[in-house]
C-alpha cells in the first residue's frame, strides 16, 4: 500500500472552460506542468448516503464543516481488483481526503455489511468507521463516471491541475464494475477543471484566468446529481 498516497490537505477550485478556453490553457502548460502518473483515465466514482440523502442535502447547505464517502477506481474493476475508499472533508475552504485502498469486494461488504475481517486497521480506518457508525443506515447512491486529463507543475507536485470531461451520472447499476453510461452533468463542449494545490495558484495561471474572465464555480458532482434526482421525484 506504500505506493499510494493516502492523505491529503490542500485547497480545491474548479472552474467550467469552454473547449477554446481549455485548449489555449494547454497549450500555455505545456512551459509550466507535464502530465501525471494517472494521465489520462475514466474514473468511476460511487458516492455513499442515507436513503434519505442525508450527507448530500447536509452538504449542499454549505455548512463549515461537510463530508462525503466514496469509493473509486480509474478503470472498469473486477471484483478483486484494487479500488480506494475514499472519506473527504471539507472544513473553512482546505479539502482533506483520507483513503485506503482494498479490493472492490472488500470495499462493498466493509461498508454495506460492516464486514472488515480482511482490513488492515489504521488511523484513516478508525475515521471511517465512525462515519459509518454515525450515520447507520449507509448504502450506494449515486455513480459518477468521467474522463480526466491530470497534470502536475514541474518541480511542485503540489499544485495540480485536472481537466473532467463526459461527466456522467446514474442511480441504478451502483458498481464499479459496470460499463460506462448516464445523463450528462455538464453542457457539451465545456470541461471542468480543477486546481489542486496547497498553496497559492502561479501567476501564470492566475493571469490566464484573468485574461479569458475564467471565475470559479460552485460545482460539485455528487451534489448536482442529488438535484437532478429530486427535480424527477418533483415532476413524478
Amino acid at each position: 500500500m506504500s505506493e499510494y498516497q493516502h492523505i491529503f490537505k490542500r485547497y480545491e477550485m474548479k472552474f467550467l472552460l469552454n473547449r477554446e478556453q481549455k485548449e489555449r490553457l494547454k497549450k500555455l502548460m505545456l512551459n509550466y506542468m507535464e502530465e501525471d502518473s494517472y494521465g489520462r483515465s475514466t474514473i468511476r466514482s460511487l458516492y455513499f448516503d442515507t436513503p434519505n440523502y442525508r450527507i448530500i442535502r447536509a452538504s449542499i447547505e454549505k455548512p463549515v464543516y461537510r463530508e462525503k464517502l466514496r469509493i473509486r477506481s480509474y478503470k472498469k474493476a473486477e471484483h478483486d481488483d484494487e479500488i480506494f475508499v475514499e472519506l473527504k472533508k471539507k472544513y473553512k475552504k482546505v479539502v482533506y481526503k483520507r483513503r485506503i485502498n482494498m479490493t472492490e469486494q472488500e470495499a462493498m461488504n466493509y461498508i454495506c455489511c460492516k464486514n472488515d475481517d480482511n482490513i488492515e486497521k489504521s488511523q484513516i480506518k478508525n475515521e471511517i468507521d465512525y462515519f459509518l457508525d454515525y450515520y447507520q443506515d449507509i448504502r450506494p447512491s449515486v455513480l459518477i463516471t468521467y474522463d480526466r486529463e491530470a497534470f502536475y507543475e514541474v518541480g511542485n507536485r503540489d499544485f495540480r491541475v485536472t481537466f473532467d470531461e463526459n461527466i456522467l451520472w446514474r442511480k441504478e447499476d451502483l458498481s464499479l464494475c459496470g460499463d460506462i453510461y448516464g445523463e450528462a452533468l455538464l453542457e457539451e463542449g465545456y470541461t471542468l477543471m480543477e486546481v489542486k494545490t496547497t498553496g497559492g495558484i502561479p501567476v501564470w495561471m492566475t493571469d490566464f484566468l484573468t485574461e479569458e474572465k475564467i471565475y470559479k464555480a460552485t460545482f460539485s458532482k455528487y451534489g448536482t446529481a442529488y438535484r437532478r434526482i429530486f427535480g424527477e421525484q418533483k415532476a413524478a
